[in-house]
């Protein structure tokens, strides 16, 4: 039943608006100033807020700023006696939902109502999304090296510093990449991920700056790249060290400059992105060869986190598979399996060349075929690991 609390000094407005409210099948809570509403707000939840803007004390759009402060998510709809235009604006871009001339047309403020549950729900259906995507990204395990990588995230990602994420593949630098995006101040905004490896070197630079359209034969329309779509947010640039030195040239001047041009324009567009870049390659010896920009590195390096592989931190291999097993089994819809720790020790004895992408996929193979508990020979016969 949706919770809501009318904020008014007249006690025959809340009275009647009670009344309605009963009828409709909502619970309702009263207060009868602006300081006892932001009480109510601040101890209980409340869906929705019918909140009167003249009040003594504190009026209604005072409760709204604080409330708005707070994080209190209720959906406000104000109402007046005494509302106008500039009233209502000012309402709406403090955070209101909705402004309401008192006195209320019963069917517009049934339907107001209504609407500002819906957003109610949505917000909150996000919050819960955002919790379990969250909780899929963890980054695992309490082994020194781990622990570093995560001290280092929690100083830098605040800042607006560039940063490098070295490590093998499957080790996790996109996790780490994530991470550093929603614990920045850029968090609100899109992070958007390139894998340069996977682009062709001839359509890198349409995908990063864009193209106008006709640009070249395929340009039928105009593009908006990576770097514009990244605008407010983080770019997270994959698998860098992949990249075309001319179009390195293109993200050092961007980089330098904040501004890019589209692939068959002149006009130069600002942007506003955090750049944050990963690889599985030596760019050092990438730039004694010729192949890396030596500006461009110290561009994008200004902190370097390099992410341990699997077979430096076994320790955490036990904690790994137990968040996998939980994982795959919210996937499947089944209840997680158990596992020996003689399994485990198998598990932890291998080399893990794939790393926690290769587990990941052992750990799922087990569960696919061993029975109610995951065993050590489970263990010797699905995941080519051997018993010594």
């Amino acid at each position: 039943m949706p919770k809501i609390l009318i904020i008014d000094d007249e006690q025959s407005i809340r009275h009647t608006l009670k009344e309605i409210l009963e009828y409709e099948k909502y619970e309702v809570g009263e207060a009868k100033n602006g300081e006892e509403g932001l009480k109510m707000l601040t101890k209980e939840k409340f869906d929705a807020a019918l909140c009167d803007i003249k009040m003594p004390k504190m009026d209604g759009i005072e409760v709204l700023e604080k409330a708005m402060e707070q994080g209190i998510d209720t959906q406000f709809i104000m109402i007046s006696a005494h509302g106008t235009i500039e009233t209502a604006v000012e309402a709406t871009k403090k955070g209101a939902y909705d402004f309401i001339q008192k006195p209320p047309d019963l069917n517009r403020l049934l339907v107001t109502l209504r609407n500002a549950l819906d957003k109610s729900n949505l917000v909150n259906e996000t919050k819960v999304l955002k919790k379990k995507i969250s909780k899929s990204f963890d980054i695992v395990g309490e082994s020194e090296a781990i622990t570093q990588v995560k001290e280092t995230i929690e100083k830098v990602a605040p800042t607006e510093a560039r940063v490098l994420i070295t490590g093998e593949n499957g080790t996790g630098k996109e996790l780490v990449a994530r991470w550093l995006h929603e614990k920045s101040n850029r968090s609100k905004g899109p992070m958007v991920e390139v894998n340069c490896a996977a682009i062709p070197s001839e359509l890198i630079e349409s995908e990063l700056f864009g193209h106008e359209k006709g640009s070249f034969t395929s340009a039928i329309k105009q593009r908006i790249g990576k770097f514009e779509q990244a605008n407010g947010g983080t770019l997270f640039l994959d698998e860098i060290g992949d990249m075309s030195l001319s179009a390195q040239a293109k993200v050092l001047r961007a980089l330098q400059e904040n501004k890019i041009t589209r692939v068959g324009g002149d006009k130069e567009i600002k942007v506003n992105v955090r750049v944050v870049a990963a690889t599985n390659k030596d760019l050092k010896a990438a730039i004694e060869k010729n192949q890396f920009r030596e500006d461009l590195y110290h561009r994008l390096s200004v902190i370097l986190i390099k992410v341990p592989a699997l077979r430096d931190r076994k320790e955490d291999i036990h904690l790994l598979v137990e968040k996998f097993l939980v994982d795959i089994a919210a996937e499947y819809g089944s209840k997680p399996k158990a596992i020996s720790d003689k399994a485990i020790e198998l598990l932890q004895k291998h080399d893990w060349t794939g790393n926690i992408r290769e587990l990941r996929n052992v750990v799922e193979r087990l569960i696919i075929m061993s029975g109610t508990e995951i065993t050590a020979e489970d263990v010797i016969r699905n995941a080519d690991i051997k018993q010594d």
